[in-house]
């Protein structure tokens, strides 16, 4: 039978017996099988027991062995520790009694070595002679590989001569030799560089880089290298006088990417393990620096020629930047191409040289831009409505042009030309503000001292239109100052104010991102706002003036003398009659009626969605802006306006009147009245002035004194003496 089961860590006896008795199907066959099965297991039951008793006779037999045997090896254990003391005292002795013989085999052993390195020198001292003397030969014959093995021979003699006396006289001469030998080889160095010949160029390397001056020729393949190029720039110019600028610079980069190909694998097969890529790094940052003529006098030249400057300036850039890609891709691709930041750097600042002198004039270029397409909106027209209607026509496109000259800035400078860009963009919108000037002169020089409700509806639209170029600068100003935070977040490897800014623009370029990432520049178009927003402020008070004009021309009655003197002889005493018996002059009534009237004519305005003119009255004043959002509000405000200036309009003219009789008295006061029911009809109340004076003017004479107690003395005094009343 299988027991393997009852090894297992996790044996469970029910488990297995329910497992053994599935076998069994009747109950009679589950009583034998598990007689048989109890059977089975006592039999083995009976075989371990004895397995285990054999087993541990085994081992109490085999006991003593054990131990005989761990007691011997305790003992060759004791025995091996004293010899290897005995061993160790042998060896003390034996460095006492022979340190000094080895000291004494050391000492002459330095002294072999310092005869054999005399004899060396003297053998070298021996052979820099003669080879001093032979190669004075050896120079007659210009024999450069001949030179060149002597001097090399020299130069490992002078290696074992560190300590003679005229060593660095003998330095001197090697070095004279060498200077020698370059001046000779030079010719055949320029031109084996010159013509690319592999096997004469691999060999200066072979003796360049013998003599310890690799460096020095690396030199004259850099001046081959720049004089090449050079002349092909100046052949260029030569044979494609008829093309553009653009072509000719065009060609040059091809040219040099195409020379920078060809001359890295000649480079490698010649300078073996030398970094192609520095080399050519300074090779075509001297070159791009030493162009003759350079690049800004080929681009100033044709910048006076070519009428849209801005796009060529753009052409340009785009050309600059393909080819500084270019040359950065092929730096990468090249083995060893990982090159230091500062190198590249130093080569994209040669690639990109010549558009430094335009992004710090971009400025006045793009105002030049500006102020001519400005020229093409002309808004100025015979009629002061079509003035009107055309600088509220002309709005979307002068910020479309506006915008326009915000994308071009980042074509042509990537950004970094912002501060020019906002200087143009700022005489630009002045420049647009001047005729919204010039309608405003026009409305005051037709202004009338009459009722003029066409004049006021052009003072609105003028209003609405300066509300709507404010919103648009406002959402302009947005776009400015995030692409600015962008700019300054997405930071490349190389950033293009590096690039493209001269140091002094670089500081106030970096000063403007700075004011606009901390806040502490709040507008970038400032003086634009202030003035749009005072251009507000001004067509506000002359929409002011054409509104109040036909009141003050009936305000201006009440200081007439005639208006009052027909009361002079009325019989009638201010007592006799209740106040209801007195009826509003037609001076008043006229007033009235015509602030009555006026709602109507603000309704088109201002008693709807209206956010240019909403944000035009904000710019005026503050209590617009505190008006809320309900409909009529602002409309509301500005009839508070009206009200307050007929208020007080009223109330000077009364303090200038010289006499009043006591029914005129009692009729100016009914005036007043008449003023405040209408006011009160359009949600305004009387002023406090003129509410003083009502009462003081109603006041019989016998108690003028004790009924004018809380009113302003000054106004007190004015009505008692045009009353005649005394004083006590």
């Amino acid at each position: 039978m299988d027991i393997s089961a009852f090894s297992d860590d996790n044996f469970d006896t029910k488990a297995w017996i329910n497992d053994i008795l599935k076998n069994a199907e009747t109950q009679d066959k589950k009583e034998n099988y598990t007689t048989s099965l109890v059977m089975k297991l006592q039999l083995c039951v009976q075989q371990v027991n004895s397995a285990l008793e054999d087993t541990s006779q085994q081992i109490l037999m085999s006991l003593p062995k054990i131990i005989r045997d761990t007691k011997n090896l305790h003992q060759e254990a004791a025995i091996l520790k004293e010899k290897m003391a005995a061993v160790r005292s042998e060896i003390v002795k034996i460095e006492q009694d022979t340190g000094k013989s080895i000291n004494t085999i050391e000492k002459l052993d330095t002294i072999k070595n310092e005869l054999n390195l005399a004899k060396q020198g003297l053998h070298e001292s021996d052979n820099w002679t003669i080879l001093v003397n032979d190669l004075e030969e050896v120079f007659d014959s210009k024999n450069i590989e001949n030179i060149s093995t002597k001097i090399i021979g020299m130069q490992r003699s002078l290696q074992l001569l560190v300590n003679v006396s005229d060593y660095e006289d003998r330095k001197l001469q090697l070095e004279g030799l060498k200077n020698r030998l370059e001046a000779i080889a030079s010719p055949a160095i320029v031109q084996a560089f010159t013509s690319s010949n592999t096997e004469q160029s691999s060999m200066f390397v072979r003796i360049f880089k013998s003599m310890g001056r690799l460096p020095q020729l690396l030199k004259y393949y850099h001046k081959c290298q720049k004089d090449v190029l050079l002349k092909k720039w100046r052949n260029q110019l030569e044979i494609e006088q008829d093309e553009s600028v653009t072509q000719w610079i065009h060609n040059f980069y091809g040219i040099m990417l195409s020379n920078w190909h060809t001359q890295q694998k000649w480079f490698n097969q010649v300078f073996v393990n030398q970094n192609s890529c520095e080399s050519f790094v300074e090779i075509y940052t001297d070159v791009l620096t030493s162009l003759d003529p350079t690049l800004n006098e080929c681009i100033d030249a044709a910048l006076k020629q070519v009428e849209d400057k801005l796009n060529f300036l753009f052409e340009i850039k785009q050309i600059t930047q393909q080819f500084a890609a270019n040359l950065i891709d092929v730096i990468n691709q090249s083995p060893g191409g990982k090159l230091a930041h500062d190198k590249c750097l130093m080569l994209l600042q040669a690639v990109y040289n010549h558009l430094i002198t335009y992004t710090s004039k971009y400025a006045a270029y793009e105002q030049a831009h500006l102020m001519k397409k400005l020229s093409t909106i002309n808004c100025m027209k015979d009629e002061l409505t079509d003035t009107i209607q055309a600088l509220g026509l002309s709005i979307p496109q002068v910020i479309d042009i506006a915008r326009d000259a915000k994308k071009r800035c980042q074509q042509i400078t990537e950004n970094c030309g912002y501060c020019g860009l906002i200087i143009a963009l700022r005489a630009f919108l002045l420049s647009y503000a001047d005729q919204y000037r010039v309608a405003l002169r026009q409305i005051d020089r037709s202004k009338k001292q009459e009722e003029d409700w066409g004049t006021f509806q052009l003072c609105l639209s003028l209003l609405q239109n300066t509300g709507e170029v404010l919103l648009n600068l406002q959402q302009l100003e947005k776009d400015l100052t995030g692409t600015i935070l962008e700019t300054n977040q997405n930071k490349e490897e190389f950033e293009y104010k590096y690039l493209l800014l001269s140091a002094s623009d670089r500081k106030e370029f970096e000063s403007l991102v700075r004011c606009v990432t901390e806040g502490t520049q709040l507008s970038l178009l400032d003086h634009v706002n202030t003035e749009f927003n005072k251009l507000c402020s001004d067509i506000h008070h002359t929409t002011y003036q054409v509104v109040f004009a036909p009141i003050s021309v009936q305000l201006d009655v009440v200081q007439s003398p005639k208006t009052w003197s027909q009361f002079a002889n009325s019989s009638i005493h201010n007592s006799d009659l209740p106040d209801y018996s007195f009826s509003p002059q037609e001076y008043i009534t006229q007033i009235g009626q015509y602030l009555m009237t006026l709602p109507q004519h603000l309704e088109p305005f201002l008693f709807r969605d209206n956010p240019s003119l909403t944000c035009a009255l904000k710019a005026v004043d503050q209590e617009y802006s505190t008006a809320g959002e309900i409909e009529g509000a602002l409309a509301h405000v500005f009839l508070k306006f009206i009200a307050r200036r007929t208020c007080q309009g009223f109330c000077e003219r009364i303090l200038s009147i010289f006499e009043l009789s006591q029914p005129a008295s009692r009729q100016l006061a009914h005036d007043i009245g008449y003023l405040e029911n209408v006011l009160q009809d359009l949600g305004i109340s009387l002023g406090e002035n003129l509410q003083q004076l009502a009462t003081l003017l109603k006041l019989p004479n016998d108690q003028y004194h004790s009924g004018s107690t809380g009113c302003s003395a000054r106004y007190v005094a004015a009505v008692r003496q045009m009353r005649n009343i005394t004083s006590n």
